[in-house]
């Protein structure tokens, strides 16, 4: 039984990577800051 556990966790570590890897180089994400505006407690 635990050889099946590690066997599925190799397995899925492995599609995991394969998928997320591959497509890593084709994508540029740009993520522009969030400025927050202060504020005064008074109303």
């Amino acid at each position: 039984m635990s050889k099946l556990i590690k066997t599925v966790a190799v397995l899925g570590f492995t599609v995991t990577l394969a998928a997320c890897g591959g497509n890593a180089d084709d994508e540029v994400v740009i993520v522009d800051p969030i400025v927050v505006d202060p504020v005064s407690p008074k109303f």
